[in-house]
């Protein structure tokens, strides 16, 4: 299908309906879109994706936050986003450029935000390693956000949780295990022997499509049939995202600065004003009590009915409600 049937100039005409831009940051050529809302008063709001995703996870959910009243909601609600491709990822790549890490990425992020956008604060949402950056902009860059807004928490075992669990966290300690011993071979490949992983998917476009779709269908809401959630189109924009841009090399790099570094949250946690939806389907949902060791200021918690880590494509209508009605309050 990929060969003979997509039509991959439909989807970067999809793309290219958002304005889009580059910009000289931190040592690299940053790609990113910057779309604004329409409304009396649209707030920024940064859109982090992670990986195998790019900025194609976030297509269909960016109307309804930068134009809410086109989908029946209210122009005060408009944001005005900037999503940019991760650096290494996609059109953030070159080749030969530096590699960055999550911290490194937060910080090039909050460049772009204030330095280069002029917004002196702003809202940040993300999933996957989007979770990880916009954590850590809400722990080290907290004067600069209004609140965080995660459909993934940033957390990980300590000895609370393993000395004196509760039901919930003794529950949470068994996904946990069964998701290290049987789900984590990915991130030790990407972590260990990026280079090595790179050259075959970059030689192969049947296995860097299975490398990619295969985390498609296991991590989302789709009992086991990708298609039934993704369109084939849609999977492969986010593929030859990478095809073309040679990038799935660069891509592996956070996991190697993951393995290598200190946990990227510092000690003291989140504080700014957190939001979070719990889809079911997504890879680990640590309970309430786990969480807030992390981030200390959640003040909207939703268990949300379908979908599961690509939320942004899988439940764009569910996960743009959210956002709205988190950031809302805040605001005024």
């Amino acid at each position: 299908y990929w060969q003979h049937r997509f039509d991959w100039r439909a989807q970067e005409a999809r793309l290219n309906a958002f304005p889009q831009f580059k910009v000289a940051l931190d040592g690299i050529e940053l790609h990113f879109l910057h779309v604004e809302g329409k409304g009396p008063k649209p707030y920024p709001l940064l859109l982090s994706h992670g990986w195998p995703g790019s900025v194609f996870e976030f297509m269909d959910i960016i109307p309804r936050l930068t134009d809410p009243a086109r989908f029946g909601g209210d122009a005060a609600d408009a944001f005005t986003v900037v999503a940019p491709s991760l650096p290494g990822y996609g059109l953030s790549f070159a080749p030969g450029q530096k590699r960055f890490s999550i911290e490194m990425i937060a910080d090039c992020f909050a460049s772009l935000m204030t330095d280069v956008l002029g917004y002196q604060r702003f809202a940040a949402q993300g999933g996957d390693w989007g979770a990880f950056i916009t954590s850590r902009l809400g722990a080290v860059h907290a004067d600069k956000l209004l609140g965080i807004h995660l459909n993934l928490l940033a957390v990980r075992r300590d000895a609370k949780m393993l000395n004196n669990p509760s039901e919930e966290e003794r529950d949470f300690i068994a996904k946990l295990e069964h998701w290290l011993k049987e789900e984590t071979g990915y991130q030790w490949i990407q972590g260990t022997r990026p280079q090595t992983l790179a050259f075959g998917l970059s030689d192969s476009p049947a296995g860097l499509a299975a490398w990619i779709v295969e985390k498609f269908r296991a991590w989302s809401d789709c009992n086991g049939d990708v298609e039934s959630v993704f369109s084939r189109d849609h999977l492969l924009a986010n593929i030859c995202l990478y095809w073309f841009t040679g990038a799935i090399g660069s891509s592996f790099w956070p996991y190697y600065a993951r393995m290598h570094s200190p946990w990227p949250i510092p000690d003291g946690g989140v504080g700014v004003p957190t939001g979070y939806a719990a889809f079911p389907r997504e890879i680990l949902s640590p309970p309430r009590s786990v969480a807030e060791r992390m981030y200390t200021n959640i003040q909207r918690w939703s268990v949300m009915p379908k979908g599961g880590h690509f939320a942004a494509m899988e439940q764009p209508q569910a996960l743009a409600r959210e956002i709205t009605e988190f950031f809302r309050p805040l605001r005024t």
